[in-house]
């Protein structure tokens, strides 16, 4: 799981925005937002994810151009900020709250998350014979694997943001990684 939530995706590209434009606490809000959408589909799996998702199947699209009209607006905020020192971006809702919020929204629309859940993540567990103590087990992994490797991101990228406002490269850096998340945005809008 660890592995899987390290790998580029755009809960990453989230968290690392979050953090490097409103601080490691709304990054780390970003980042449990994330954990927790991730043990709503441990649920859902364990109650049964493809039927459900077949059902609401839309619903899981909608959510996954919510999280990529959310992008497209961070990452032009982002490119738009005109502040020479500060990565703070006024187009972009801030606190903890929001941060959560829009780790929980993009997940949930996340499609790799949804096929791990749907797919592998029946592979590694028999979900017929859990119990409770194993659903707990289960759900600390998560928290730990997902939220810990997601922290991680938000600490480091608060950290950098930190220096290269500093370096008089500081509004290219703002404008390339408000691209990059432009990007992510697009391809989730476009991709099946």
């Amino acid at each position: 799981m660890a592995a899987l939530a390290a790998l580029p995706s755009s809960s990453v590209a989230l968290v690392v925005l979050r953090s490097a434009s409103l601080g490691v606490r709304s990054g780390i809000a970003a980042a449990f937002g994330i954990a927790f959408a991730d043990l709503v589909f441990v649920a859902l799996a364990v109650a049964g994810m493809t039927a459900l998702s077949e059902i609401m199947g839309s619903l899981f699209a909608g959510l996954r151009y919510l999280g990529a009209i959310y992008l497209i607006w961070c990452g032009i905020g982002l490119i738009r900020s005109n502040a020479s020192t500060s990565w703070q971006m006024p187009h972009c809702w801030g606190g903890s709250g929001a941060s959560f919020l829009a780790g929980f929204i993009l997940t949930l629309g996340d499609v790799k998350a949804i096929l791990f859940y749907a797919a592998l993540f029946p592979v590694f567990i028999d979900i017929p014979t859990l119990d409770a103590l194993d659903l707990g087990v289960i759900a600390a992994i998560t928290l730990v694997a997902v939220g810990g490797v997601k922290i991680a991101y938000a600490m480091a990228a608060r950290s950098i943001a930190e220096k290269v406002g500093m370096l008089p490269l500081a509004r290219p850096a703002r404008v390339a990684c408000g691209g990059v998340m432009v990007g992510i945005g697009g391809y989730l809008m476009v991709k099946p």
